[in-house]
């Protein structure tokens, strides 16, 4: 789950102006794409289970809880004026910002801490057991050690480096 340098370069840049709109940076995927790029910020927060309901500036309701489509308009103008300051991608290129949504993608091992037990979907850099991808629920992270375990079929445990892991997300069940 390293980020390429480029990645983490943007990442580096643009955390302050994310953090400055009272949201968490959850990651980012930069994607470049010829002549025109897309980077894709995920913006996350606490879920404030005691807030009451208010109406925002559009009039919607906003329950508190999860990110609203006004914190990605806040996130959105601020790292907007921050790539024109420092102009880090060259070319044109899309910015988009949403929530991580159900599906999240995982970034960095410490994210998968709070999803133990539930099912995520993995694709590896080399394969473990004859396998680069695998869905399968999460059993447990090891942050000392960079490392995860996870239950396949047949109730078959793999521990899996961090370093090893290309992409993770959750996978969302009802």
């Amino acid at each position: 789950m390293k980020l390429s340098n480029k990645t983490q370069a943007l990442q580096d840049l643009i955390a302050p102006a994310v953090q400055a709109c009272d949201v968490e940076l959850w990651g980012i995927e930069f994607l470049p794409q010829g002549k025109r790029s897309l980077l894709r910020i995920y913006i996350d927060k606490e879920i404030d289970k005691n807030a009451e309901p208010v109406i925002n500036e559009e009039g919607e309701v906003e329950l508190g809880q999860g990110i609203g489509v006004q914190d990605c308009v806040r996130v959105t103008q601020q790292v907007g004026a921050i790539l024109d300051v420092h102009d880090p991608i060259s070319g044109e290129y899309a910015l988009e910002v949403s929530s991580p949504g159900w599906d999240r993608p995982f970034f960095e091992l410490k994210q998968m801490s709070q999803y133990v037990g539930q099912q995520v979907a993995l694709r590896l850099i080399a394969a473990v057991e004859n396998r680069r991808k695998l869905q399968a629920k999460l059993v447990s992270v090891d942050l000392e050690n960079e490392m995860i375990q996870v239950e396949v079929e047949k109730q078959q445990v793999l521990d899996i480096d961090s370093n090893n892991i290309d992409k993770a997300n959750l996978i969302y069940q009802d």
